[in-house]
């Protein structure tokens, strides 16, 4: 299970959350024009589909800064659960971005490539070579520095802004990697197939980024429970106090990164009135809030009460 944090705890993160997607939009701002302005001297796919990769991955970014944003806003009448799914939704946004900007846009320059072929520029692809190795050292830069921030957080990485930032840096380095063997081997052997494959493999990667970011966020927006460590705990403290005789049900739902809906149907112990049902409600609340703090709607349901006077926690 997760370490608690406090609120300094929380805003510190999302600090060291925006710097690091700040970080890598500023990379990949510069690394997109330098791309697009190489592969446009040498009419490179792999080179081209490499720049649609970086735009895509500078659009999301943007995404990412609103989320982290947007999410950390107060409940209101409107929202009474709070603003935390927005970084969900954002970061699914992203993943389409990825999707169309950069998987879809890569798979057709490759096809394109197949079809009519290419011509050799050599000094247009020592441009473009130099160009790609700059943006491996500015790419693995900022994977780095979100890697760095992501070992700070024990088990697995829950924001999903830090975790899209870590996909698309990975995915951008190995992305680099492939576009420089695909043009070497395209001036070695003279055959643009080696591009079209980096291009069509660069493409198939990011749809399959894509679609794991994607899922993670639909999981989430649709209502995800905590993990079942998490909820046996909870469970386990329900049926530990001496008021309640059985948990029935015990269902949870994710709000955001900090917040947990928790919602128990249980059945009260015999002989309890209704003035000690409802201090023994409010004081198992103040409980689970005290020990789990992102446990912060908690609802108790008494499906039995012992004597005509219960009251509903």
């Amino acid at each position: 299970m997760a370490p608690q944090q406090t609120a300094p705890d929380r805003r510190a993160r999302d600090v060291h959350t925006r710097v690091t997607v700040l970080v890598a939009l500023g990379a990949n701002v510069l690394i997109a024009a330098a791309k697009t302005a190489a592969g446009l001297l040498t009419a490179s796919p792999a080179l081209l589909s490499e720049a649609a990769h970086s735009i895509a991955d500078s659009l999301n970014e943007v995404f990412l800064l609103v989320a982290v944003r947007r999410s950390r806003r107060p409940a209101d009448d409107r929202h009474p659960f709070g603003y935390g799914k927005e970084r969900y939704f954002w970061a699914l946004l992203a993943a389409v971005g990825i999707f169309v900007l950069g998987g879809s846009f890569s798979v057709y320059q490759g096809l394109h490539a197949l079809q009519t072929g290419g011509q050799e520029s050599h000094e247009g692809y020592v441009v473009g070579l130099a160009v790609l190795a700059v943006a491996l050292l500015a790419e693995g830069g900022s994977l780095l520095r979100a890697l760095h921030q992501a070992r700070h957080q024990r088990g697995r990485v829950r924001d999903p802004a830090l975790r899209t930032v870590i996909a698309e840096d990975s995915t951008a380095v190995l992305g680099v990697v492939l576009a420089m063997t695909g043009m070497v081997l395209h001036l070695i052997t003279g055959e643009v197939a080696w591009e079209a494959a980096a291009s069509l493999s660069i493409g198939l990667l990011l749809i399959y980024v894509a679609y794991r970011l994607a899922r993670e966020a639909r999981d989430r927006l649709i209502g995800e429970a905590v993990d079942p460590e998490l909820s046996d705990r909870i469970g386990a403290f329900l049926a530990s106090q001496e008021e309640i005789d059985n948990v029935a049900a015990l269902l949870t739902m994710r709000l955001g990164m900090d917040s947990v809906l928790v919602a128990a149907r249980i059945d009260l112990a015999p002989g309890i009135d209704s003035e000690e049902v409802e201090l023994a409600c409010v004081r198992i609340k103040q409980r689970i809030g005290e020990q789990w703090p992102q446990a912060d709607h908690v609802f108790l349901d008494i499906t039995e009460a012992p004597a005509p006077g219960s009251a509903r926690g």
